[in-house]
């Protein structure tokens, strides 16, 4: 079991509809996020495994589709190394502070509000770089995350009701409740819409399935000492980014033992996740509890919340997202599945005073895009190894794991 692994959930009214938008922000902001949008449409088409070593049964894969999804593991312990290179060009530490402004991190404004340890800016680390995690679960009740830091450590502990997510660095504790057992939806944990492990990536890849996808069994492999199989995913569709997509698979009990995902461009994984150590031993029960360090700065979660709802130094507000992605559509099908929504700002990027944060890196971020034309208008599009967006002159946005062409080819189809 992952120890991060449901959606978010919310309660009606206001809040409701400001938690909405900032989940689709998530989605559709974080790049390792997009990846779901193209990768959840997969097709099956059986295949016998190759022979490799380990020596294993013969599997078709759908049955190891079937394994996986069979998976009951409650009770884990390892090690995690996570690599994302996704070619972001290099903003001087700029992209660091947009995307905790987006994300709605109040700890990253470095004004003294909020938390340094709230999880949900914290684990937006994770979306590039090699990082080293440590995690542990027992059960849907507690879970324990540790992404491992030069000198430093950050942990989000789920145990019972209590969440506590820790930031040895600054010293500061953030901390939620939520109640028990069947009573607690497992949405409400902080942190648990970013993925950490091998499953939490190969479940979004495997959300559904469908016919513009080849899927096969690649022959066995050996992850943290365990004997696996390989469960290949590759786009059938002309257009996408993504070239192959990799599951090594515990022969045992079924459990993602490592995600890789390689671009159709070729060269280095964009994503590559793997345990290097695992263990599927009940974890000791202290390593579940967490008493704030003495002198530590212990934020509650409503006061982080409205921290991160006050748009003060041009900063960001949930609503301002919320109210930008209302009208979010996903276009195309599989593999060439594109996100679009109408910021309502005309003039494609902001500049000078006009955009708060982002009007003054308008000019800068405009400098990596390609200007692009067509039936559309005009616009910019920006470019990663995986994916894409294009931004309208016009103000509209159009972005997936899909090649230039295929994004103007949708805004043209739009008009």
């Amino acid at each position: 079991m992952a120890p991060i692994d449901s959606d978010d959930n919310t309660t009606a009214g206001e809040g409701e509809e400001l938690r909405a938008g900032r989940r689709k922000a998530a989605r559709y902001v974080v790049p390792v996020a997009v990846m779901g949008v193209a990768a959840a449409t997969i097709g099956l088409v059986p295949a016998l495994a190759d022979s490799g070593d380990p020596d294993l049964p013969k599997v078709t894969a759908e049955q190891l589709i079937e394994k996986i999804a069979k998976s009951d593991v409650q009770q884990l312990s390892g090690t995690v190394r996570i690599n994302t290179d996704l070619g972001l060009p290099d903003l001087g530490g700029l992209e660091s502070s947009l995307m905790s402004g987006m994300s709605g991190g109040p700890g990253s404004g470095g004004d003294g509000e909020g938390s340094a340890a709230d999880p949900s800016a914290k684990l937006t680390e994770l979306v590039s770089g090699s990082h080293t995690l440590r995690v542990a679960a027992d059960g849907p009740d507690r879970q324990k995350l540790s992404l491992l830091e030069n000198a430093a450590e950050y942990s989000l502990i789920h145990n019972g009701k209590d969440v506590w997510g820790y930031d040895s660095q600054s010293n500061e504790v953030y901390h939620s409740t939520a109640p028990d057992g069947a009573e607690r939806p497992e949405k409400d944990v902080p942190g648990k819409d970013v993925p950490a492990t091998p499953k939490d990536f190969a479940d979004q890849a495997l959300k559904s399935v469908d016919d513009t996808t080849s899927v096969t069994v690649g022959g066995t492999a050996q992850v943290a000492g365990r004997d696996a199989y390989r469960l290949v995913v590759e786009p059938k569709q002309k257009g996408s980014t993504v070239g192959a997509i990799t599951v090594a698979v515990d022969a045992e009990t079924g459990t993602p033992l490592k995600f890789t995902l390689t671009p159709a461009s070729g060269g280095a994984a964009v994503v590559d996740v793997g345990f290097t150590k695992v263990s599927f031993a009940k974890p000791d029960a202290s390593t579940f509890d967490f008493t704030p360090p003495e002198g530590a700065k212990v934020t509650e979660a409503d006061e982080s919340d409205a921290a991160a709802k006050a748009p003060e130094h041009g900063r960001l507000a949930e609503g301002d997202l919320a109210e930008g992605l209302d009208g979010l559509k996903v276009i195309g099908e599989g593999w060439n599945s594109i996100a679009t929504f109408d910021t309502g700002a005309q003039g494609g990027l902001p500049t000078g005073s006009e955009g708060g944060d982002l009007g003054g890196l308008g000019g800068f971020l405009g400098s990596f895009g390609d200007q692009v034309k067509g039936d559309f208008g005009s616009g910019t599009v920006f470019k990663t190894r995986l994916v894409n967006a294009l931004i309208t002159d016009d103000g509209k946005v159009y972005a997936g794991a899909v090649t230039k062409d295929a994004l103007v080819k949708a805004a043209d189809a739009e008009q």
